[in-house]
């Protein structure tokens, strides 16, 4: 039955209620905090996976990625830009528990490649400050118009969202 509806209506049904994360400031966080995201596309009819280091635009609710210009992923997003994925956080493994604590937030969008210099320029700023732990030299640097101009950023624009947690251990052998 949980597959039907979920077909039906696009609704996730998650069966460990106790773990999903329905805030919309968690699910940002997550997504903010996260250092890549791994990403399923579809490349004529086989499932293709990328893990990509990404920056998370709350405000515009995207995630942004910069890659090769070329390659499998570019070719199979222009054929079908519609994406799955996921951002994780690492909480741990439990030793003597047998349990792993994590945040995750699933996500659906559909990428789009960003031509437009300043847009570029916001999208790599976003990504540095997210994964840098001292982001304005880097910035400074990549920001440069000749990078800039050589960079190929991508922007999955966020159609739905959730998340799931473990963040304590709730089985105590």
């Amino acid at each position: 039955r949980a597959r039907s509806l979920r077909q039906e209506t696009g609704e996730v049904v998650m069966r460990r209620k106790d773990k999903m994360m329905e805030r919309r400031e968690d699910l940002d966080r997550v997504l903010s905090t996260a250092k890549y995201v791994t990403v399923a596309l579809c490349d004529q009819g086989r499932p293709y996976l990328v893990t990509l280091s990404c920056g998370y635009d709350a405000g515009h609710s995207c995630l942004y990625f910069h890659c090769a210009p070329k390659g499998r992923k570019i070719e199979a997003l222009e054929r079908d830009a519609s994406v799955y994925g996921q951002a994780l956080v690492d909480l741990g493994y439990q030793q003597a528990f047998c349990d792993h604590l994590f945040e995750t937030v699933q996500f659906e969008g559909t990428v789009t490649f960003v031509a437009d210099h300043a847009a570029k320029v916001h999208a790599l700023e976003v990504m540095i400050r997210q994964l840098e732990d001292d982001p304005q030299p880097v910035i400074a640097e990549q920001t440069k118009e000749r990078s800039v101009a050589k960079v190929t950023i991508g922007r999955i624009d966020i159609r739905s969202l959730s998340g799931k947690r473990s963040a304590k251990v709730l089985v105590q052998l």
